[in-house]
């Protein structure tokens, strides 16, 4: 028999859940700004599972409170991300060059992560993804893959944290910008370096692309964000006030 028992989502799990889906679907978009209230409103609970799903946004580093219930999706800090993907390049270069010290059984599942990724990655142009949200999974699945692969639970947890904290800006880069063929183009030459066996080079690869990850994160302006506004409209959700458009 077993003993373990699986309890089901608690309410403040359920808007948790909901408000960070709208976070990173971008229905919501750093600088919004919510109630306790309205959101206590919006998934008929009381403002108390309300405020700890806040609080784990607010852990997260996905929302901020300022006064009186009230609580703001984070702002762009370029400072914070650029952090992050320093932390990032560490992570990911160390786990590509750990892949090359493997054998047996580890070897051979490295090798069926690498088939798995070519299948989606060394496609023609005309086959290529070009749907921005479809592209960031896609991303996300790619550098996690790699990570996984290098057999350490902490470095994988470690990876999804800070996937989790740069999604926002990833996906306004992937969605209004221009860098979709780049990241085909640079995700093969890494398959080939590591298919090949090239530790110097894949480290390199990898690094690089980070950093070209990196140089969009600071040039990400103001200007990108408000044409993801009016991408989606005046309205975001409803338990955030109507957003304003710029007349000028």
């Amino acid at each position: 028999m077993n003993d373990i028992t699986t309890f089901p989502p608690s309410r403040a799990d359920h808007v948790y859940v909901s408000v960070r889906d709208d976070i990173f679907e971008m229905r919501l978009l750093p600088g919004d700004r919510v109630t306790e209230g309205s959101i206590a409103e919006r998934f008929d609970v009381s403002r108390t599972p309300a405020r700890e799903a806040l609080q784990r946004l607010q852990s997260d580093g996905l929302m901020r409170g300022y006064v009186r219930g009230g609580w703001e999706v984070v702002p762009i800090d370029f400072k914070r991300f650029e952090d992050l993907y320093e932390m990032r390049k560490l992570i990911e270069t160390f786990a590509v060059s750990k892949l090359f010290s493997a054998e047996g059984a580890a070897c051979a599942g490295i090798a069926q992560m690498l088939d798995r990724l070519e299948l989606v990655w060394k496609v023609p142009c005309d086959h290529r993804k070009r749907d921005g949200r479809e592209m960031v999974a896609l991303d996300e699945a790619f550098h996690h893959a790699l990570v996984h692969a290098a057999d350490n639970a902490e470095l994988t947890n470690a990876m999804q944290r800070v996937t989790d904290r740069i999604r926002v800006v990833r996906r306004l880069d992937l969605v209004y910008g221009d860098c979709i063929d780049d990241t085909y183009d640079e995700h093969v030459a890494i398959l080939d370096a590591i298919r090949n066996r090239e530790t110097d080079r894949s480290v390199a690869l990898i690094a690089r692309h980070i950093e070209g990850s990196r140089a969009e994160v600071r040039t990400l302006t103001e200007e990108r964000l408000q044409r993801a506004r009016t991408a989606i409209g005046p309205d975001s959700v409803p338990y955030a006030p109507p957003r304003l458009r710029r007349t000028s």
